[in-house]
C-alpha cells in the first residue's frame, strides 16, 4: 500500500477555506482512530477505580448538594426558581461540568499526546474528535442520571424535551471551540491549563447555574450579558419544559460558534505540529 507524501513549503500559503476542508477530511479518515483512542482512555481512567463512572458525577452533585443544604437550612436565601431546587441545582451544575469538561477537552488530550504527535505522523484532528466521543460518553452518564432525577421529584416532560440533545451539543461545541483557540497557548504555557477551572470556578457564579437572574443590580446586567447564560438556561429549560427566555441569545452564539470552530480547527492544524517540534527540540 503506498503512503502518502506531504511536501511541506514555507511559501505553500493556503487560504483558511483550504485548510478547513484539509482538516474535515482528516476528521472522516481518522474517525476509527479517534475512536480507538476514546475507548482507551476510557478505559485506562475508569480502571483501577472502585468507584469508576461514578467519579464523573461526583462534582456535579457535590456542588449541587451543598447549594441544597444551603437553601433548605434557610443560610442563604435563594429566589423561587420555579422548579424542585435540587433539580435546578443540579441541572445547573451538571451542565455546567460539561461545559467545563469540553473547554478542558482539547488541551488536556493534545498535552497527553505529546509523547506520540513527535513520533508518528497521524492526523491531528483525531485528538480533537477523540476529546469528543469522551464527553458524549461521560455526558450521557450524566444525563441518565438527571433524569432518574426528574423522575424523582416528579417533573413533568413535555415535547420540548427533544430539543435538548441539540442544545447539549451546542454547548459541547461551545466549549470545544474555546479550548481549541486555547490549546496553542496551553501547551506552550502550563498556567493555562489552571487558570482554565479556577477561572470557570469564578464565571459560574457569573452564572444562573445554582441561582437564578436577580430582579435588578450589577449581577442582573452580569447574567443577561454572559453568552454562557444563554447555553445554561435554554439546556434547563427545554429539559424542564420552560418557554425559554435567552433562545434568540442561544441562537446568536451558536451561529457565531459555528465559524469559530472551523477556524479553531485550522489554527489547531497549523500551530500544533509547530508546536510540538519546538517542544521537542
Amino acid at each position: 500500500m503506498s503512503l502518502e507524501t506531504r511536501v511541506y513549503q514555507k511559501e505553500n500559503n493556503k487560504s483558511i477555506f483550504k485548510h478547513a476542508k484539509e482538516s474535515f477530511q482528516d476528521i472522516g479518515n481518522s474517525l476509527y482512530l479517534a475512536k480507538q483512542l476514546a475507548v482507551r482512555d476510557i478505559k485506562s481512567q475508569y480502571r483501577q477505580s472502585f468507584l469508576g463512572i461514578f467519579w464523573a458525577l461526583i462534582t456535579p452533585l457535590a456542588t449541587a448538594l451543598v447549594w441544597v443544604v444551603l437553601n433548605l437550612s434557610g443560610t442563604v436565601a435563594l429566589s423561587e426558581t420555579g422548579i424542585p431546587y435540587p433539580i435546578f441545582a443540579f441541572s445547573g451544575t451538571l451542565l455546567w461540568s460539561i461545559l467545563t469538561e469540553s473547554i478542558n477537552s482539547p488541551i488536556n488530550n493534545t498535552n497527553a499526546a505529546k509523547g506520540i504527535l513527535s513520533k508518528i505522523n497521524f492526523p491531528k484532528e483525531a485528538l480533537v474528535v477523540s476529546g469528543i466521543y469522551k464527553l458524549l460518553f461521560n455526558s450521557s452518564v450524566k444525563i441518565i442520571l438527571l433524569f432518574v432525577f426528574l423522575f424523582l421529584f416528579k417533573v413533568d416532560l413535555s415535547w420540548s424535551l427533544i430539543w435538548f440533545p441539540f442544545v447539549l451539543i451546542a454547548i459541547i461545541l461551545f466549549g470545544t471551540t474555546i479550548g481549541l483557540l486555547l490549546t496553542p497557548i496551553g501547551l506552550l504555557y502550563k498556567d493555562i491549563s489552571k487558570i482554565i477551572p479556577i477561572s470557570m470556578s469564578f464565571l459560574m457564579y457569573a452564572t444562573p447555574v445554582v441561582y437564578i437572574i436577580p430582579k435588578e443590580g450589577f449581577m442582573k446586567a452580569l447574567m443577561e450579558y454572559n453568552p454562557l447564560t444563554a447555553l445554561i438556561l435554554t439546556a434547563r429549560d427545554v429539559l424542564v419544559g420552560t418557554p425559554p427566555t435567552f433562545l434568540n441569545n442561544f441562537l446568536i452564539i451558536t451561529a457565531i460558534a459555528l465559524p469559530l470552530f472551523m477556524v479553531a480547527l485550522v489554527l489547531y492544524r497549523i500551530s500544533i505540529p509547530i508546536l510540538v517540534e519546538r517542544i521537542s527540540s
